[in-house]
């Protein structure tokens, strides 16, 4: 049997990305989201999913340094790392799609400080779709101690 990888395929910007499915817990319609003052500019806020309150990250200013125009195709991919849960706003989520491990290619780029959560580029279908790794990703971003320290406090606080 040929190594696979499932991924959920999304759109930020006008490129396509993918996350291992083994990291997302849902995808979601966004709605209900609370503003924080005083977070890194690429978090939008926090919002409830399925009882818990997690931060959401604006991918597109992650990645492109601009905020998202949402629409009713945005998306939210509830992901779950090895340290926080958090949700990912992205252009749309297309698909989940199989990519072979002989599509898959490691990018030049791997090296490069400011994409290393950007572990593969698959080629499928006369597409390009980037594979980030959500850990890599939470790791890279600043701030990132402090959203974890908020979020542990604000789970302590909410009554059950």
């Amino acid at each position: 049997m040929k190594e696979s990888t499932k991924t959920v395929v999304f759109q930020a910007g006008k490129e396509e990305y993918a996350i291992p499915i083994l990291f997302v817990i849902s995808i979601e319609k966004m709605e209900g989201m609370t503003a924080i003052p005083h977070m890194p500019d690429y978090v939008t806020g926090i919002t409830k999913v399925r009882g818990d309150l997690i931060p959401v990250v604006d991918l597109e200013k992650v990645l492109y340094n601009r905020d998202i125009q949402a629409d009713d195709k945005t998306r939210l991919i509830v992901v779950e790392t090895s340290d926080i849960s958090l949700g990912i706003l992205v252009k749309d989520a297309k698909e989940i799609l199989e990519i072979p491990q002989e599509n898959l290619k490691q990018p030049g780029l791997i090296a490069y400080q400011n994409t290393k959560f950007i572990t593969g580029i698959a080629n499928v279908e006369k597409r390009l779709i980037m594979v980030i790794d959500p850990d890599t990703l939470i790791q890279s971003l600043e701030g990132i101690k402090e959203i974890k320290d908020y979020m542990k406090s604000q789970k302590q606080e909410i009554p059950y």
